[in-house]
Parts: structure tokens; sequence; C-alpha cells
């Protein structure tokens, strides 16, 4: 069922206006809410945002466990910083997949009025300052005009939640259609899993070969592909063979029929996930 994301600075009220919504629906609906987030993972905020790898694994549990719980009937709040692009974008791949609508809350802040109610938190609760600034620093808009942002509801300090334009809009639109990339499909040739395996595996030569020469913000040509990969950082083997099995799982789970597609979509997905 549907996805709610929350979105904003760090200490900009989501959490609040996330237990508004998960009451409001919990005594308004018979769906169960679930709400998946960094409190519910026990995260420590200021070493796991100070710390890029582990900023990514903690994205990556929360996508995962709202894999896990998206259902035809319950409601999923993501009651997280969802400052990145490209992570909501991610997301919306994901709702896609699910065939379940979803949309966005955006909790508009002020930098010192969020800085000021980061102070006014428990210490052990607190953002560093450093934390927070470099958080506020790297913080991606989201923008309506993009179809992973929309609907998009923002909402400031003194704003009541729009609870019934929320429920129109997660209950009566439909679910943004699945694409070749999100729709699973039948396994139609014998031929997929030897081209899946040999496919990323030369994808994965070029991108070694081509970092002796390349600098970031290079694009590497990929045989086979269509797509650029862009550069952004350098990448080891053995990060490029974790990456490599994780795309080859789901791909076995959600095949595509049209095998000259393989190589475009691994390209996208290690851009993707390179950031």
């Amino acid at each position: 069922m549907p996805l709610i994301l929350m979105c904003g600075y760090p200490c900009s009220g989501k959490s609040r206006r996330a237990h508004e919504l998960r009451d409001h629906f919990t005594e308004n609906t018979d769906r169960k809410v679930h709400t998946v987030g960094d409190e519910e993972l026990e995260v420590d905020r200021n070493s796991v945002y100070a710390d890029s790898q582990s900023e990514k694994n903690l994205r990556g549990a929360l996508r995962s466990e709202v894999e896990r719980k998206l259902n035809k009937e319950d409601i999923v709040i993501l009651d997280s910083l969802n400052y990145i692009k490209g992570y909501r974008y991610e997301l919306f791949c994901l709702i896609k997949h699910a065939q379940t609508p979803h949309c966005l809350v955006y909790c508009l802040t002020s930098a010192d009025l969020s800085s000021e109610w980061n102070k006014e938190r428990k210490e052990g609760c607190q953002y560093s300052q450093e934390i927070l600034d470099a958080l506020i620093l790297r913080f991606e808009a989201p923008d309506s005009r993009n179809r992973w942002d929309s609907p998009l509801f923002t909402i400031q300090k003194d704003d009541a939640l729009p609870f019934e334009a929320i429920s129109d809009a997660i209950f009566k639109r439909k679910a943004p259609p699945p694409n070749q990339s999100t729709q699973s499909q039948p396994l139609s040739s014998t031929n997929f899993l030897y081209e899946l395996d040999k496919v990323t595996q030369d994808i994965l030569m070029a991108v070694l070969d081509s970092q002796k020469t390349s600098v970031p913000g290079d694009f590497i040509a990929i045989p086979g592909a269509t797509e650029r990969i862009e550069l952004t950082r350098s990448l080891n083997m053995a990060e490029l063979r974790k990456l490599r099995r994780q795309f080859i799982s789901y791909t076995k789970m959600h095949p595509t029929e049209n095998i000259g597609q393989i190589a475009n979509m691994f390209v996208q997905y290690l851009n993707k996930s390179m950031h």
C-alpha cells in the first residue's frame, strides 16, 4: 500500500509530522501504519552521517526495510532525511515495482530554526553542529516537477497537515505504471543468465581498465551500452563485485525480455550506486 516519504533538514519536525500522520491513519482507517526511520534502527546519527559509507549503508537498510513492509494493505511512512535526489528516485522505482502510490511531505525550515531545535533536544539525541551544517549544505530540496517528488506537500512550522489532501494522494491516485526496468517479466530466453553474467563481467573489467587513465568527472564509454558511466569516485574490485552481485540478484528476480538492455541497465545501476 502507499508510501509516504518525509523530507527536510535535520531537526525540521519530520518525526513529529510522521507521528501525526501515523496517528491520523490509525484512528481513521482500518489499515496498519508502519514507520521506518533512523529512530527505529537506533542510529547514532553523528557517527553515521560523518562517514559516507556508513550513511550509504543506512540508506540501503532503510530502503530494504521499506521494501519488506510494502504490501497491498498497509501504509508505510519513511521518516528519514531523504535529502538526496537520487535516493528519492530509487524509492520511486521501488513503488513503481510494487505498483502503489506515494507522496512526499517536505518539512520546510530555515537552517537557523533547525539549529535552534537541535539544541533543544536531549544531549544524546543532538546532531553536532558540524554534522548539522554539513547535512544542510548537502540537502537537495524536492521539486514537484520531478515525478519522484510528486505529489509534494510542503509544510512549514505552524502549518497543519493537510490530512484530506494526503489521503487523496495515496488512496485515490493510481500507482505509477511499471516500466521495463521495474516490471517483473517471465524469463523467456535460455541465454539470459549467460548474457547477464557475461555482460556484467565485461563491464566490470571495462570500468577497472578505464579508471587507470580516468579521473573523477570523466565519462566512461562502455562496450554494448549507449549510456556512459559517470566516474564520480574510484571503485575497487571488491566494491564492483559486490555491486555486480546485487544487480545480478535483483535482475534474476525481475528479468527483462530484451537482453540487449542488460548493459544499459547495469550502467544505470552503477551510476546510481556511486553517488
